[in-house]
């Protein structure tokens, strides 16, 4: 029995999963997101340990049997925050989130200190990123930051708090900007050019390495033996990709949780960085993918969903499913809403309805933020063709990938068939508890990460796509007429 955790922006969520993979239980435990300031986004790292510790007595409330058969447990969380700690070991400052936009004038700044940093890192500097975050701490909160004695991400505060070890995986580490990608290994350029040494970073091992064991005080809160193997893990992106067998070069999905990715496994290191394409090291060891990153996801729909009231998100996909007519929205959405980062790297981008008329129904705007979504989707795409990556047909997991209809707009705009896999909702927890297999086991990734069956294909509607080519277009210029307001705000 394995267990997987997994530390989102939204809820923690945790899996119970056999050695047949069958998944024994599941919990899930809801966060909430600071903002107190404009484009500031924080979390209490304190709330993280909290909802594990909650959501662990909820897998052996459900299934006390399985839960004491756990041979050891992996992790996998929201990417880039920047979680501080002093020489003791106590938190300095609520973590900064993945979704932050505070460090963009800090961005040029690194990106001035060194010109090639997207050739190594695999990416150019954007304002979510590790790294930024040091250097505005640096500006704006000097006292903390010569305090700081160790720079943790999320999962791997989770980790410290298990095993008293500092520890990152791989695919974590790249979203930091400090891992040399090619090298798998911290860049001791990057980390000086933010007034770091690896003395203040963690350890690195690769997601199916052992990483530590759990610690007697952390086993009794939780109800599980002490010594009990803790895997490297991976950040969330690579974690799902984990979980839904994207491990060989080609193998790509896109997940619709919180943010968004599309996701394209390489059996290489191949940045791009001129289109703002993410390519990272793989929680597996001689794997790396590219990705377009996407800050607004399912968000964009709950955000939706609480502005018109609407308590049930899945009665509310109905009601605008049964009122489609098989033609896009009137209305257009930017969906924007905390910035963007593929393809625009622009944190003062902002959620705008346009084409609003006095006869547009709830069902229709509901619909054409669904399509906002799907056309970040598509434009993701056009910025992998430009990387010289295609995909045949892609993936979809997360929980928007639940709802079918969603799905046929997302298959109708990227004009590729969506896959959708049994348990394919699952996503990152999953690839966690896969992660702690295979480093408890020593059984090599491909009798481990194969890919779910598959429980439905969902073809472009032709008609629809057609459709969707000039709505697109515009989608497109709204946002290129709007980038000069959103930044003079």
């Amino acid at each position: 029995m394995y267990l997987g955790i997994d530390i989102g922006t939204s809820a923690v969520k945790a899996v119970l999963v056999g050695e047949d993979e069958q998944l024994f239980a599941e919990a899930e435990v809801p966060l909430t997101v600071s903002r107190p300031h404009p484009l500031w986004a924080e979390q209490n790292p304190q709330d993280w340990w909290r909802a594990v510790e909650t959501a662990l007595g909820g897998l052996r409330l459900a299934a006390p049997g399985a839960f004491a058969a756990v041979r050891s447990l992996g992790l996998s969380g929201q990417m880039h925050g920047a979680v501080l700690l002093d020489a003791a070991g106590e938190l300095l400052r609520p973590a900064i989130l993945w979704n932050d936009g505070r460090a963009h004038a800090e961005c040029a700044e690194l990106a001035r200190r060194l010109p090639g940093l997207g050739q190594v890192a695999g990416v150019p500097a954007m304002p979510g990123f590790t790294a930024p975050k040091l250097l505005w701490l640096a500006e704006n909160e000097p006292e903390t930051f010569r305090k700081v004695a160790m720079v943790l991400l999320p999962k791997d505060y989770v980790r410290f708090r298990l095993t008293g070890e500092a520890v990152t995986d791989m695919s974590d580490a790249a979203g930091t900007l400090w891992l040399d990608e090619a090298h798998r290994d911290w860049s001791d350029e990057i980390l000086a050019a933010t007034g770091l040494t690896r003395a203040q970073v963690p350890r690195l091992v690769e997601g199916t390495a052992v990483s530590g064991a759990l610690r007697a005080e952390a086993a009794e809160a939780l109800g599980l033996p002490p010594g009990l193997p803790v895997a490297g893990g991976a950040g969330d992106a690579a974690a799902g990709g984990i979980g839904i067998g994207a491990v060989e070069d080609g193998d790509a999905f896109l997940s619709l949780g919180t943010s968004g990715q599309y996701f394209v496994t390489t059996d290489s290191f191949r940045p791009f960085p001129d289109a703002y394409v993410h390519a990272f090291s793989h929680a597996l060891p001689g794997r790396w993918f590219q990705m377009a990153a996407l800050l607004n996801g399912a968000s964009a729909l709950a955000w939706t969903a609480r502005i018109l009231g609407a308590d049930d998100i899945a009665a509310l996909l109905a009601r605008t499913e049964a009122a489609f007519s098989g033609r896009p929205a009137r209305p257009l959405f930017l969906p924007y809403l905390t910035g963007e980062r593929t393809p625009h790297n622009d944190p003062h981008a902002r959620g705008v309805f346009f084409g609003l008329s006095p006869d547009v129904t709830q069902e229709e705007m509901v619909q054409a933020v669904l399509e906002g979504v799907a056309f970040s989707f598509a434009e993701a795409q056009e910025c992998l063709a430009r990387a010289g990556t295609h995909a045949a047909s892609v993936a979809a997991i997360g929980g928007g990938s639940r709802s079918h209809f969603w799905m046929r707009l997302m298959a109708s705009a990227l004009e590729r068939p969506v896959v959708l896999y049994s348990g394919g909702a699952k996503g990152p927890a999953f690839g966690a508890a896969r992660l702690a297999r295979i480093a408890t086991t020593g059984e090599g990734p491909a009798a481990v990460c194969r890919t779910p069956p598959v429980a439905d294909i969902i073809e472009p509607d032709r008609n629809l796509a057609e459709a969707y080519r000039p709505t697109f277009a515009r989608f497109k210029r709204l946002y290129r007429a709007l980038r000069g307001v959103f930044q003079a705000d």
